[in-house]
Formats: structure tokens, C-alpha cells, sequence
């Protein structure tokens, strides 16, 4: 087979690669032009994104702030109600109560019984007055069982 280069042949092949040059250049515009109307997209909707997160962060922020500023009211009524006449009284007495109580139950060797008794009388006072124990016994009831099941541990161990 013999091929002869004429003219019109390199004419025609240069037109061809002109063409399909053309048509590449034309499909990448078009590509190009799709790619920068996603990434438009992309972004309004990063922009909208932020903007709810923005909003939403902004009320949390607002209700931490009133919470702690609560939250410090709170703090400040319960030491001023703890200064009234008669509390200090009032919690000695409530601590010697709870311990004189254990202690009758417990009471092999009083000096040590009634120091131990003493302790944790104060440790749950305390407990009862920064509302622990009162949130605990709410959530997880009054636990009387639990009580009756920890005396009688402690007695087991204490003989």
C-alpha cells in the first residue's frame, strides 16, 4: 500500500487535529465552568453551615453564662444562710446526732468508735450540704437496703 502526502491530505490531517484541538479546548471550558459552579455551591453552603453553627454556639455560650452567673447566686444565698445565728449550733448538732447513732450500733471501744463515728457523721453532713447525697438518694432512692447491707459488712470486718 502506498500512501502519497498530497496537499489536500496534510490539509485535511491538520484540519482534523485543528478540529479535535477545538473540541478538547471547548469540553475542558465546560468542565472547568461546572467545576467552579459546584465549588459556588460548595461554599453558600459552607457559608450557611457556619453561620447556624454560629448561631447556635453563640445561644450556648449566652446560656453557660447565665448558668454560672446562677450558679454563683446560689452559691453565695447558701453561705449567707449558713452564716445565720444558730447553723453552726445547728450542724454540730446534727453531726453529734448521726454520730451518737452509729456509734450505738458499733460501740466495742468507745473513744475509737466515737471518733470514727465523729468523721463520718461530718464527711456526710458535708455531703448532705453540698447536695450530693441528696441528688444520689433521689436518683438511686433512699437506700436503705444499701445502709442495712454496709452496717452489717462493717460489722462482720469489725469482729
Amino acid at each position: 500500500m502506498n500512501f502519497e502526502f498530497t496537499a489536500e491530505t496534510v490539509l485535511l490531517i491538520i484540519a482534523g487535529i485543528i478540529f479535535g484541538g477545538a473540541l478538547s479546548y471547548i469540553k475542558s471550558l465546560l468542565t472547568i465552568r461546572k467545576h467552579k459552579k459546584e465549588l459556588k455551591e460548595y461554599k453558600d453552603h459552607l457559608d450557611r453551615q457556619m453561620k447556624i453553627t454560629n448561631a447556635g454556639n453563640s445561644t450556648l455560650v449566652t446560656e453557660l453564662e447565665k448558668v454560672k452567673q446562677d450558679n454563683e447566686n446560689l452559691r453565695i444565698s447558701v453561705q449567707t444562710l449558713n452564716q445565720k445565728p444558730g447553723r453552726a449550733e445547728l450542724r454540730l448538732l446534727n453531726i453529734y446526732d448521726a454520730a451518737l447513732r452509729k456509734m450505738m450500733s458499733q460501740a466495742p471501744g468507745f473513744s475509737t468508735a466515737w471518733e470514727n463515728s465523729l468523721q463520718e457523721a461530718e464527711r456526710e453532713y458535708e455531703a448532705n450540704e453540698t447536695g450530693l447525697k441528696s441528688i444520689v438518694s433521689k436518683v438511686f432512692g433512699s437506700g436503705t437496703g444499701v445502709n442495712t447491707d454496709t452496717n452489717t459488712i462493717q460489722q462482720i470486718e469489725h469482729k
